[in-house]
């Protein structure tokens, strides 16, 4: 079972809301000499975290996801 439709627009608006927020935060990498995408940052997180991409996440773990954004947001690496 995957996520809703509108849940996944809901998870999609707090990803990007994670992205501004972390923009500019994210330590340097060497793999990035331009700077890191906040967003891609928060995206593939959630993605290896939850072994599949944020709309494929069941309905069940949308909390978990909100919780694991939220550590994201306060952790920044």
């Amino acid at each position: 079972m995957v996520m809703t439709p509108e849940n996944s627009q809901k998870l999609w608006k707090i990803i990007q809301e994670a992205g501004d927020y972390l923009n500019g935060q994210l330590p340097d990498h060497p793999n990035h000499p331009k700077g890191r995408n906040p967003y891609a940052h928060v995206a593939i997180c959630v993605k290896n975290k939850f072994n599949s991409t944020y709309k494929d996440i069941p309905d069940e773990k949308f909390d978990e996801v909100i919780n694991y954004i939220k550590f994201l947001k306060e952790n920044p690496s």
